[in-house]
């Protein structure tokens, strides 16, 4: 499925949480979000998260918008509202071992099945981010720009980017001259220059244009282009 319900509609000026009121009042419940965090980015996993919020005021989570549009600290409390609120919430890790192995728009796919499938209560309906994902085993809809315009996938998005930096930091403890805490693994001036002079690490992505070639690898035909850092991190935020 990939329409909403015949005669439901969603006004432009609906707000964060239009698509579930109209989702409702079709008598469609629980109806669940479910984004990504790190495809772009060259280094490290690949994060989805999925989130379903409960109706009325319990599921107005303060603060909750885009995980990229937010700063760190707005980040972290909106993740710690989303999880003590959600009715159910589930996120999933997909090693830069399992991305090279499966592409990235493979794994990106399996990562949001495998969230949503992890939810312990099962959707049924589900909102995806920018485009269709099949095998989700509930009908759904994909949203241009979900994790800016309905609440579930904005959500879902804040526990795939919280988790994953929190992961980033960490791979940053193990392989400092990187400095994957302060760009998560995409690609900066500082990023570029630590790979032309060390090379990747075990945890670079190999399928990476920019990867490749620090490596010596000269193939790189039909492989991916990493991203530039999200602006809230590149803002130092």
């Amino acid at each position: 499925m990939s329409t909403l319900p015949r005669g439901s509609t969603v006004r432009r000026d609906a707000g964060l949480y239009g698509y579930e009121r109209a989702l409702r009042r079709h008598g469609i419940e629980p109806i669940a979000g479910v984004d990504e965090a790190g495809r772009g980015a060259c280094a490290g996993p690949l994060v989805a998260g999925a989130a379903i919020l409960p109706s009325g005021k319990a599921g107005i989570v303060p603060g909750l918008a885009d995980s990229k549009l937010l700063t760190a600290k707005a980040r972290e409390r909106c993740y710690e509202q989303v999880v003590r609120r959600a009715v159910a919430w589930s996120v999933v890790v997909m090693s830069h071992e399992e991305c090279d192995r499966l592409g990235m728009h493979v794994a990106n796919v399996e990562a949001l099945r495998r969230a949503v499938a992890k939810l312990d209560v099962a959707p049924s309906y589900v909102l995806t981010d920018g485009f269709p994902v099949d095998g989700l085993g509930a009908p759904g809809l994909a949203v241009w720009k979900g994790d800016r315009v309905a609440a579930c996938v904005a959500a879902a998005s804040v526990i795939a980017k919280v988790t994953r930096d929190r992961l980033m930091d960490e791979l940053d403890q193990e392989w400092p001259v990187y400095d994957f805490k302060t760009h998560k693994g995409y690609i900066t001036p500082t990023h570029s220059a630590a790979l032309t002079e060390h090379g990747p690490c075990p945890v670079h992505r190999r399928r990476f244009v920019n990867v490749r070639r620090a490596a010596g690898l000269e193939d790189v035909a039909g492989m991916e282009e990493a991203a530039v850092e999200p602006v809230a991190e590149s803002a130092g935020l």
